[in-house]
């Protein structure tokens, strides 16, 4: 199987290209420009291939939680490559991804949700490319993120730079979801046949609102 992936739910824009468990990928940290660097980073990984779009079986992109706006463009890139051809699409959870980035048995993934919140979740290795929620995905105040049970947790993401360790041994606040770690994810779903529809494929948010008010942003 062959299939491209998507990650642009942070200020990184990553690229993946699985080749029959190949994984080729390439990222640049992006700030707003993830549509225009995406196709063109997808391009240079197929023309280092040897291949052409017409080689893709299925495209697989970070769900989120994330930047809403990284989220449109990864889940919007998979649906337009996935209509031309009917191919599956499947959506990787982020926090999942960073999760995998990382490696380590037991995985607290955070990621700075600005507004005084963060993207927060518990995951637990399940398998060669597999995590349990031991705590599901959340929008959650810092103060009242929920610690996980038992020993051995360790964290990764940018929450932890914005606002501690959360009573962690260890954190590593530099480890970003990538488009690697998602087509390894997605993988073994797409070879048992999870992928869905171009038409059904969304983001997942977690949360609605996406600034603060001018009220809000004047309160202590």
């Amino acid at each position: 199987m062959k299939f491209a992936a998507f990650e642009t739910s942070t200020e990184w824009c990553s690229v993946a290209l699985w080749l029959d468990g190949e994984v080729r990928a390439a990222e640049q940290r992006a700030e707003h420009r993830h549509g225009e660097l995406a196709l063109p980073m997808l391009a240079e990984l197929l023309a280092g291939a040897g291949l052409g779009m017409a080689a893709l079986d299925a495209v697989a992109f970070g769900a989120g939680p994330g930047a809403f706006t990284g989220l449109r463009i990864a889940c919007g890139l998979a649906q337009g490559i996935a209509f031309a051809r009917e191919l599956p699409v499947c959506g990787v959870s982020s926090l999942e991804a960073m999760a995998e980035e990382l490696g380590a048995p037991r995985v607290v993934a955070c990621l700075d949700a600005r507004m005084g919140e963060v993207y927060y979740a518990a995951l637990e290795k399940a398998g060669s490319a597999s995590w349990r929620e031991v705590i599901a995905a959340q929008c959650v105040a810092p103060a009242r993120a929920p610690r996980p049970p038992g020993e051995g947790w360790v964290g990764c993401g940018s929450g932890f730079a914005a606002y501690g360790d959360f009573g962690l041994a260890a954190a590593w606040p530099e480890i970003h979801p990538g488009a690697a770690a998602v087509a390894r994810l997605a993988a073994p779903r797409l070879a048992a046949g999870q992928g869905v529809d171009a038409a059904r494929a969304a983001p997942v948010y977690l949360r609605d609102k996406v600034a603060l008010t001018t009220e809000e942003r004047r309160r202590p």
